[in-house]
């Protein structure tokens, strides 16, 4: 244990060029001497929705990550895993990457865009499951929400890809931004079914989605723009056949916490992995 080692701890925002935008993760390089307790710590104290941390260098452009949220690891963070590849690009130059994180290999590569860095992270084989009845009527119970707030042309599912999101669609655009529910029931119930976050959904249009992820789970009410979910709703998409075998897919998260971002999820046709890209800046 190494309470001494004292790391950089980097600030960034994800799936947004404005600082004030996206959602922010805590990025620590060189986090090769912290153990988890202190990473741990160090995540409860940047009060983020998660912070990553390189553990170790693999390999070129291939580390060991972990992440944290301010009260538990969490095995896959798509916020997070852009936010320290941006930050890499930014100290070693755009290119390929590989992370190796407690739910597999994720690999991520960072280009330049108009002068953007612009990082896609390719999820690992997703999957996606059907809900039982009575987790449902939990689910909405805990948020308020009465089976006629739900769009019956997109089902409630359980997604993966990289980590479990329960995956629930508003009718409107009203319900969806009427975000009021009872923590501890939901916490509880998330807890149980091993969910990260709840995916909640407007379709605007076919290919244009407005999405909302209550995080309890992780000591936060609400994930202002969240990769993971991104990648499983893209799962969740082809799965349901909402979209064709190869799409791009545009999912605006963080307005109705004021800090707005944007996530692009493709799907490539023979390619069960979905991949999320957004751009980013350093905070401060």
């Amino acid at each position: 244990m190494t309470h001494d080692h004292r790391p950089e701890i980097l600030r960034y925002t994800a799936f947004s060029a404005d600082p004030a935008g996206g959602n922010p993760a805590g990025v620590v390089l060189d986090a090769a001497g912290l153990d988890e307790e202190r990473m741990l710590a160090i995540a409860a104290e940047l009060g983020y929705s998660e912070s990553a941390f390189l553990t170790e260098r693999t390999g070129e452009g291939a580390y060991t990550i972990r992440y944290f949220s301010p009260k538990a690891e969490v095995p896959f963070c798509g916020h997070a895993t852009v936010a320290t590849a941006l930050a890499l690009a930014e100290r070693d130059g755009p290119g390929a990457l590989e992370f190796t994180t407690p739910a597999g290999a994720v690999p991520v590569s960072v280009v330049r865009e108009g002068g953007a860095l612009l990082a896609t992270l390719t999820s690992m084989a997703p999957h996606v499951e059907e809900v039982a009845e009575a987790d449902l009527t939990e689910a909405l119970a805990a948020l308020d929400w009465a089976v006629a707030d739900l769009d019956p042309a997109l089902p409630p599912r359980i997604a993966y890809a990289g980590a479990r999101h329960l995956v629930l669609a508003a009718a409107t655009r009203e319900r969806l931004a009427e975000l009021d529910y009872d923590f501890a029931r939901l916490e509880a119930l998330m807890r149980r079914l091993d969910l990260t976050t709840l995916q909640l959904v407007w379709r605007e249009g076919p290919e244009v989605f407005h999405v909302r992820d209550p995080f309890p789970v992780g000591g936060v009410v609400e994930d202002p723009a969240t990769g993971a979910a991104a990648a499983a709703f893209g799962a969740y998409a082809r799965e349901l056949g909402l979209a064709p075998e190869a799409a791009v897919l545009t999912l605006h998260q963080g307005a109705d916490m004021g800090r707005p971002g944007t996530l692009t999820v493709e799907l490539r046709a023979g390619d069960a992995r979905i991949r999320v890209s957004g751009t980013g800046t350093r905070i401060g």
